[in-house]
Formats: C-alpha cells, sequence, structure tokens
C-alpha cells in the first residue's frame, strides 16, 4: 500500500513539475517574440531619440540583444541542465576510458560540449581524468571543448546569427579540439604533466544512488539556471554594452582595417588580441556580432572569439598548478594555429 501511494506521488509530482516548465516554456516564447517590438517602442516613442541616429541605434542594440541574449542562455542553460543530470562527473570519466585515439578525442570534445564546465573546474577535472587512466590527449581535447563550444555560445550565435554560423561554430570548435587533444597525445608530453597528478591515488566508486525523478531533475536544472546566469548576467550586459557602443559609433572603415577579408594578417592578429582579453562567451559573442556588422570577416571574428573562450589567461594560471610551462605552450601553440587555421578557412568559404 505504501508502495502504491509513493508511486501515484512520484507520478503526482512528475505531472506538476511538467505543467510548470510547459507553462514556463510558453511565457519564454511570448516574451522572445515581443523583444524586438518593445526595445524599438522604448528607444523611440518613450526616450524620442531619432530613428537612424547612433545614439538611438546604440540603445535599440542594447534593449533588444540584452533580454534577448539573457532569455536565450536560461532557455538553453536549462535544457542542458536536464540533460546533464543523466550524466555526473563519475560517468563521464568512465565514458572517456579506454577509447582508441580520434574515437577518444571525438567522444571527449563532443561530451565537453554537452558539459560546459568552467575554467575554475580545470584543475579537479584535469586530476580526475589522469586518475581514471584517460589518456593526456583525450583530456586536452575535452579541457579545449569545454570553454571553447558551450550553451552560452551556440544560443548566442543561433539567435544572433541563424543555424547555420551556430552549425559551423559548432563543428570547427570540436574540429579544433579533437585535433589539437590528438597532436598533443602524439607528442608524448606526459613528463610535462606535474608529478604530484599521477601519484594521487582513487578513492574508490561512487555508490549508485536512485534515479533522479523528473521533477528532481528539473529542480536541479533550475538551480544550474539560476547560478549560471547570477553568475554572467553582468558579463552579457558589459559585453552587449560594448557591443552596442560599436554598433553605433564606431567607424566601420576602422575595423575592417583591422579585422577586415583583405588583410592576411587578420586572423592571427584577432587571435592574439583575443588571449589577454579575458571574457566567457556571453560577454565576447555580443562584441562579435557589432564587429560583424561592421564589416569583419566572420572567419577573423570567430578567430578572435575562439582565442578568447579557449585560451583566457585565467584558465592558464589555473592549468600551470597541475601543467609544467613547456606542456603549457605547447596547448598554447597547437590550439591557437588549429584556431587559425578556422580562420583563414571561414574566410575563404564564406568570402
Amino acid at each position: 500500500m505504501e508502495r502504491t501511494l509513493s508511486a501515484l506521488s512520484l507520478r503526482h509530482s512528475s505531472r506538476r513539475a511538467w505543467g510548470i516548465v510547459a507553462v514556463a516554456a510558453v511565457g519564454w516564447l511570448i516574451a522572445y517574440n515581443l523583444i524586438q517590438t518593445l526595445a524599438h517602442w522604448l528607444t523611440y516613442r518613450v526616450l524620442g531619440f531619432a530613428e537612424g541616429s547612433q545614439a538611438g541605434e546604440a540603445l535599440a542594440f542594447f534593449l533588444y540583444d540584452v533580454p534577448k541574449i539573457l532569455l536565450l542562455l536560461s532557455g538553453m542553460i536549462f535544457g542542458i541542465s536536464v540533460l546533464r543530470s543523466f550524466f555526473g562527473p563519475e560517468r563521464t570519466r568512465a565514458l572517456l576510458g579506454g577509447k582508441r585515439e580520434g574515437i577518444g578525442n571525438a567522444l571527449a570534445a563532443g561530451l565537453g560540449v554537452l558539459t560546459p564546465f568552467c575554467s575554475c573546474s580545470a584543475v579537479p577535472l584535469f586530476i580526475g581524468f589522469v586518475e581514471a587512466g584517460i589518456p593526456l590527449g583525450v583530456t586536452f581535447s575535452f579541457l579545449i571543448a569545454a570553454p571553447m563550444v558551450n550553451e552560452v555560445a551556440l544560443a548566442m550565435l543561433f539567435g544572433m546569427f541563424g543555424w547555420q554560423v551556430a552549425l559551423l561554430y559548432l563543428v570547427a570548435g570540436m574540429s579544433v579540439a579533437i585535433l589539437s587533444g590528438i597532436v598533443i597525445g602524439r607528442l608524448r608530453l606526459e613528463r610535462y604533466v606535474e608529478d604530484f597528478v599521477w601519484q594521487i591515488k582513487g578513492g574508490g566508486g561512487a555508490v549508485a544512488g536512485e534515479t533522479p525523478t523528473w521533477a528532481e531533475r528539473f529542480a536541479f536544472a533550475w538551480e544550474n539556471t539560476r547560478e549560471i546566469v547570477g553568475k554572467v548576467w553582468l558579463y552579457v550586459v558589459i559585453g552587449i554594452a560594448i557591443g552596442a557602443g560599436i554598433h553605433g559609433y564606431v567607424p566601420e572603415e576602422a575595423l575592417s582595417g583591422i579585422l577586415g577579408r583583405e588583410a592576411w594578417w587578420s586572423v592571427p592578429a584577432g587571435v592574439i588580441l583575443g588571449v589577454p582579453l579575458y571574457s566567457n562567451a556571453a560577454g565576447v559573442i555580443p562584441v562579435v556580432q557589432a564587429l560583424m556588422a561592421k564589416g569583419a570577416a566572420l572567419g577573423t571574428v570567430l578567430a578572435f572569439m575562439m582565442a578568447v573562450v579557449a585560451l583566457s589567461l585565467p584558465e592558464m594560471i589555473i592549468l600551470r598548478r597541475v601543467l609544467k610551462p613547456q606542456l603549457i605552450a605547447v596547448f598554447i601553440g597547437v590550439v591557437a594555429v588549429g584556431i587559425m587555421m578556422v580562420g583563414y578557412l571561414f574566410n575563404l568559404v564564406m568570402g
């Protein structure tokens, strides 16, 4: 009898959770479709800016993109978080162990896309992967893909440029992660991992718990979404504000001279400029949008964006705790070359 009542309670809880999510999804769609009209009305009717003016264009850009990106970000993180509720860290590491070169790198890059760990997670993840016996090159494929291609970047690119550009970014980012991991793996650089990493002993397997209910998965996704958006919303606002300023005020000629299609050096320049300019994807993509609106080449701008999120100085500093400088230098060099190849390829294809 108690078991029957418990099962009925779980079903009721799941139905209620699905109902709340369905209502929230409808509200999300309504809000998303009203943003542009509301931004235009606020800018030109309520605040009285002249249509076509620099200030009006910049403000309309800002008022439209901030809620749009936050909505896209929230929706995508929620969906990915529900998916992540099926894959704990131990299971993620288990899936990567014992795979052949190439297959393991591809699987690691794919998991890196689906499990958007931030750079502060780089050290424990690296140690955990080494502890599980995962090859060094496969581990790097994961560590490259996780920050470079994530739900934030994909959601924002999809919303700003359409599915074609988002798909190109996904394919390019995964290609860089896979090929870079293969190269690093073949160089046999294990000796440049700090000694203490190899000395860490496994702590035994985790005890399998009960399968979460849908209500619990949705609750996890909501908390994860609230936490991530709470951490990045300021980056979104700052990034979009910079993008709005570029969109409204920066002359097209000034940007096309640096990141234009005709400058052969623009791709490596974009990569070099991107490394010290630390941001997350939420902060850099609005700037990418404004740069492209001013005539910058897609491949050059994507190379700049990838360098910002995949070769950030904070992540390199964190990784120094587990990697010797020689391996960090190889990592930066291999990834930078891969990003530049992607930039030149995109410029050639899209030119």
